[in-house]
């Protein structure tokens, strides 16, 4: 087991941990580990003795993921509500990367700070900087000024914003970096029509989307566009839902996997879906949608680990 049972941990460190409870799809297999450290010093301890060639993945709170139904080889590292806190610091707002993108964006529009856009994203902080989040024309990347990492060796570091080379959905993040906190920087506005807009945008996605369904999110990112020239761009206008529908897959299932009636971008689990089922649905939509417009979509949803061992 390489010894990580042996490494001496503050917080929760559990081998064989079924990860399907923790994730939204509400699928997968166990993490090799599990890991949820007391805090960021007890983060860095277990990294710094953590041998360097086991694989980490840090996970957030399972809301844009599949996890495979083999499980996760080498430890998952998921973060503790002592990592999920918010302050305000004059036009700054700091967060810890397990605070959820909607009590992020709660907290600052109470102390008269817009950013609202993260009110209806789903997950943590973490892991919308590690994609740059984004939604009504605002990304992270728009008000992100720097991160708080512990590195793979368990070093501390604070990066700014500009290192990360952020894009559409997308980063460039150290390999096996962990997010403990971020700051962000916003413009001021008046709580109470902060308040009402995030009301607004609930009441949208709520009308648009299958938010009363096992679902992780937009599962494949809007293509990129093309201009005038017929040269890609990077405008993202074009939308995944488009040429889905344009494909006759809106509803399309696979075993418990469905596409939903609602937002065909959404890939839902009905109830019985495995991840086998969930991707498998999502590779063959990929396929006929090519088939279909030439357009290769691009997931979203991040899927790790094993798939499950064949049968004998």
């Amino acid at each position: 087991m390489s010894g990580i049972s042996d490494i001496p941990v503050r917080g929760r460190l559990v081998p064989g941990y079924d990860l399907s409870g923790v994730t939204w799809l509400r699928v997968g297999g166990p993490a090799e580990w599990l890991f949820m450290p007391k805090d960021v010093g007890d983060l860095a301890a277990f990294l710094t003795a953590l041998p360097p060639e086991e694989p980490v993945f840090p996970m957030g709170v399972g809301s844009n993921l599949i996890v495979r139904d083999g499980g996760v080889r080498g430890v998952v590292i998921r973060l503790s509500r002592a990592f999920a806190e918010v302050s305000v610091e004059g036009n700054s707002v700091i967060a810890g990367a397990a605070a959820l993108d909607a009590s992020v964006a709660k907290a600052a529009a109470a102390a008269g700070l817009d950013l609202t856009f993260l009110r209806t994203i789903p997950g943590a902080i973490g892991g919308a900087v590690r994609m740059n989040a984004g939604c009504y024309g605002s990304y992270v990347a728009d008000h992100l000024v720097s991160v708080q990492v512990v590195l793979r060796d368990g070093s501390r570091s604070v990066l700014a914003a500009d290192a990360l080379k952020l894009a559409y959905r997308s980063s460039d993040l150290p390999a096996g970096a962990v997010i403990v906190s971020a700051t962000f920087e916003a413009e001021a506005g008046d709580p109470a029509e902060l308040a009402a807009r995030m009301e607004a945008q609930l009441a949208k996605r709520d009308e648009t989307q299958p938010t009363k369904d096992l679902s992780a999110g937009s599962t494949f990112r809007n293509p990129a566009g093309y201009s005038s020239t017929g040269q890609a761009d990077d405008t993202h206008e074009m939308k995944a839902w488009a040429v889905i529908d344009a494909a006759g897959l809106r509803g399309a299932t696979r075993g418990g996997a469905q596409m939903s009636p609602k937002h065909s971008n959404f890939l839902v689990n009905t109830g019985t879906a495995t991840a086998a089922d969930l991707e498998g649905l999502g590779e063959e939509v990929r396929e006929r949608v090519f088939a279909h417009s030439g357009i290769r979509l691009e997931w979203e949803i991040m899927r790790v680990g094993e798939p499950a061992p064949e049968a004998d």
